[in-house]
């Protein structure tokens, strides 16, 4: 019992409690596409005039799934917050709080989206879902942000050294995503395909936030590199949504900001990997 409460750490449950949220925003882009945010005959919290609707795969079903997993992961973003406050330091708690202050406005405008939007013409529209995707990705930002500064004190690695495995991921996340991206024609823009194409942004989106928050007290333009990469990637990841009209120059555009993106992640590596030397020759000239 012990050996286990050891290794529940605020840190890991921080780590949890974001990869939960990174697979909620996964499963509510499979639901919006698949037009499972109209099912539920536009109830909420019911579906279909039910608590628990037939446990089979179909609209209704993929609805109710994404509404139980969002619960389960709005009380573990409660817990992370609660826990911030009796452990964490003054960085956690403040981005852990800011997430929960974000969570009833994040639920309040997914019920719209399923109720008012659904019967409202022109409701369950770009702007509804813009709204949701928006919060949903600063709340996952913050739970990045409060993770990475849980673990702040528990490092092997110098920063240097951390981010560029971290810009490693980064751009590896880019490349695969890439063949799922709206933005880069090589696949159908399925469901299924919208799905992955968020899950493996959003691990680039945590890889270039860590690498922002490592290198921001030891390489300030590698910092802004990240950051410039990590801002582009957030439009992208927000046309991929259907907010405009998605024609052949929108597509272009989309395009551009994706080798933008990748063009900003090799430069980022490039400059740590080119730095790697002159830092080493300065910590020897130190230590002698």
């Amino acid at each position: 019992m012990t050996d286990r409460l050891d290794w529940l750490s605020f840190r890991r449950f921080a780590a949890f409690t974001t990869a939960l949220t990174l697979s909620l925003i996964t499963l509510g882009v499979y639901t919006a596409a698949t037009g499972s945010g109209l099912a539920c005959q536009a109830q909420w919290p019911l579906c279909s005039d039910q608590l628990i609707p037939a446990l089979t795969i179909n609209p209704d079903f993929i609805e109710w799934f994404h509404r139980v997993v969002a619960m389960i992961t709005g009380f573990f973003i409660l817990g992370t917050a609660g826990w911030a406050w009796t452990r964490g330091n003054r960085q956690t708690k403040f981005s852990a709080t800011l997430a929960v202050v974000l969570l009833p406005l994040q639920i309040t405008v997914g019920a719209i989206t399923v109720t008012i939007g659904g019967l409202v013409p022109g409701g369950y529209s770009p702007p509804t879902h813009a709204a949701h995707l928006i919060v949903a990705l600063s709340i996952f930002t913050l739970l990045t942000m409060t993770t990475l500064f849980a673990y702040r004190d528990h490092h092997r690695r110098p920063p240097r050294s951390r981010s560029r495995l971290a810009v490693g991921v980064a751009l590896g996340a880019l490349l695969v995503s890439g063949l799922f991206s709206r933005g880069v024609p090589l696949l159908s823009y399925s469901p299924g395909a919208q799905a992955w194409f968020y899950a493996i942004s959003l691990l680039a989106v945590a890889a270039l936030l860590a690498t922002v928050v490592w290198l921001q007290s030891v390489d300030r333009r590698g910092a802004w590199l990240a950051g410039s990469a990590l801002a582009v990637l957030f439009v992208s990841m927000l046309l991929g949504r259907d907010l405009i009209l998605y024609t052949t120059t929108v597509q272009s555009i989309n395009f551009g900001l994706y080798l933008l993106t990748v063009g900003l992640v090799v430069a980022t590596q490039l400059r740590l990997r080119s730095e790697a030397p002159r830092v080493a020759i300065r910590q020897s000239t130190q230590s002698e």
